[in-house]
């Protein structure tokens, strides 16, 4: 049977840094759980939008420094929130700061509310994920290359430098989340190393995973390099649902789950997961 990584989410909304910190410092001890994250807004996206949402990078930074073997990420970046470059070098000083810990996940950007209040571009669907693309080839040259020039449609570098290097090499791994066929998948079929389904039914994921092995094929890259991701939230009074949805995405081709947590975290959550969820589909 193919190893399946457990994984959980904390998305850092209507909720406190002291009650994440807990659950991670709890999810790093705990063998069953390889991987850990956060996501990249800037306001919540359920519930009351007025309640605390905490910036994603600089508090996974915070985590990694608090954490000694979980892998870590945000599940993904907003392209459009940050200039490329300055998200590699972003991303190179916390895979740094964690030891070589770093899954680096990134995604086109789609929240309105966030770009419109806050004044930064959002672009048509199309633009943004050839954003994407020439991001990811930016992030990708820094991280591997002393220096860097690049003439894009949207960005250009001229000898730009990234240092420290990732630990990592010949750089972090990639998450591209999302799922637009024509475009996006294709992105994903060059660059991701962990692709992450953006929600849908299981019958959804699998047409998915079928479109973005044929954008493999077209690109002349193995299908089976890229790890196939699955998001799914935990019902805290129904575990058994909760590991009965897991275990149709296994069944459908995820081997990457991340179980994802809302506030107020359970006393003794990530144990109870292991021991009701983890332990059942494994």
């Amino acid at each position: 049977m193919t190893k399946l990584r457990w994984g959980i989410k904390t998305a850092p909304q209507h909720t406190t840094y002291e009650a994440m910190l807990r659950v991670w410092k709890e999810a790093d001890e705990h063998p069953a759980f390889e991987h850990a994250w956060l996501f990249d807004h800037f306001a919540p996206i359920q519930g009351d939008l007025d309640g605390p949402c905490y910036e994603g990078w600089t508090l996974l930074s915070a985590l990694a420094a608090q954490t000694s073997r979980l892998r870590l990420g945000i599940m993904v970046t907003g392209n459009t929130y940050r200039h490329p470059a300055v998200l590699a070098h972003m991303a190179a000083t916390l895979d740094v700061i964690s030891g070589g810990r770093l899954d680096f996940g990134i995604g086109a950007g789609w929240n309105e509310y966030e770009h419109e209040s806050m004044g930064i571009p959002l672009y048509k669907p199309g633009e943004r994920i050839r954003r994407l693309g020439e991001a990811c080839e930016i992030i990708k040259r820094l991280f591997t290359q002393h220096l860097t020039d690049f003439d894009g449609r949207y960005y250009q570098l001229k000898q730009a430098r990234c240092e420290p290097k990732p630990v990592q090499k010949p750089h972090p791994p990639f998450v591209i989340g999302g799922g637009g066929e024509q475009l996006t998948l294709r992105v994903a079929a060059r660059y991701a190393d962990i692709w992450n389904s953006t929600g849908g039914d299981v019958e959804t994921f699998r047409h998915k995973v079928q479109v973005l092995h044929e954008h493999c094929a077209a690109v002349g890259r193995d299908p089976s390099e890229i790890e196939l991701s699955v998001q799914l939230r935990v019902n805290y009074d129904d575990l058994q649902a909760t590991t009965e949805a897991v275990r149709a995405f296994v069944e459908a081709g995820a081997t990457h789950l991340v179980l994802m947590l809302t506030y107020p975290y359970p006393e003794g959550i990530v144990a109870r997961l292991a021991d009701e969820v983890v332990s059942q589909c494994s």
